[in-house]
Order: structure tokens, then sequence, then C-alpha cells
């Protein structure tokens, strides 16, 4: 099965437009708030996601053949930066068993993160990184 790629950027997409796309792939999400408020941090948002990490976690679905659920989009709560949360380059998955195995064996490890989180690199340039309680993926 071939790795997960896909560029990051595009355009920006509504919420509503993002969960169409995710639903129509199979992907699932969900929120400790059960909301998607993007000025909540217990919601989960896809408000001003951008249309390529969208593609890119749909890929990533698509090539693992595992189930997927989204924990953390767009909402307020991330750590800043350029390519974070809010400006629409990450979402946070939950990491199921299926999940781990595949990013662990198709991506390079890259070492850890300065919070300690191991991190792996797709053949894209995607950071995936093991944060415990999910992984939080970086589509550039």
């Amino acid at each position: 099965m071939p790795a997960a790629t896909a560029e990051a950027g595009g355009t920006k997409l509504t919420h509503g437009q993002a969960t169409a796309k995710l639903r129509s792939a199979g992907l699932t999400w969900s929120s400790s708030g059960n909301c998607s408020d993007r000025n909540r941090k217990t919601c989960t948002s896809f408000s001003r996601i951008n249309s390529g990490t969208v593609d890119g976690i749909i890929t990533f679905k698509r090539a693992s053949g595992c189930k997927v659920n989204i924990t953390g989009g767009t909402e307020t709560g991330h750590s800043r930066g350029t390519y974070s949360h809010w400006n629409g380059y990450k979402v946070d998955i939950t990491p199921t068993t299926c999940v781990s195995r595949y990013i662990k064996r198709e991506f390079t490890y890259a070492g850890k993160r300065g919070d300690g989180a191991a991190m792996y690199r797709s053949s894209a340039g995607n950071v995936y990184a093991n944060e415990g309680n999910h992984w939080d993926i970086t589509y550039k």
C-alpha cells in the first residue's frame, strides 16, 4: 500500500464544505464540547481549514485503510505559528492501533519535537507527531 501524501494549501473551506468532503470519504470527527465553534477550544471546527489539509487526511485514510476520527481542527486553543491549527494546516486524530502502526511503518522517524513528541515525516514533508492521546498532523 503506498504511503499517504498530499500538499496542503489550496483554498480556505467553510466548516460545512469541509465536513461534506470528510463525511463523503468516510471520516468521522468528535469534540469534547460536542460543538464546532472555532472560538471555543472544546469544539472541533473546520472553519478556514485549507482544502489541502482536508485532501491530505482523506488521502491518509484511503492509503492506510484505517478508520480516522478527527479530534482537532482549526479551533482556538492550539499552539500558534505559520503552520498551525488556526491557520488551517493541522488536524489531530485518534491514535488507533491501525493509525499508529501505519504511520510508524510508512513514514520516516524524524526525532523528537521540543515537547518530546516523536515525529514521523512522509515523503511529501507532512509531519505526524505522537502527542500520546492524539496524532498531531501538519500538512504543508
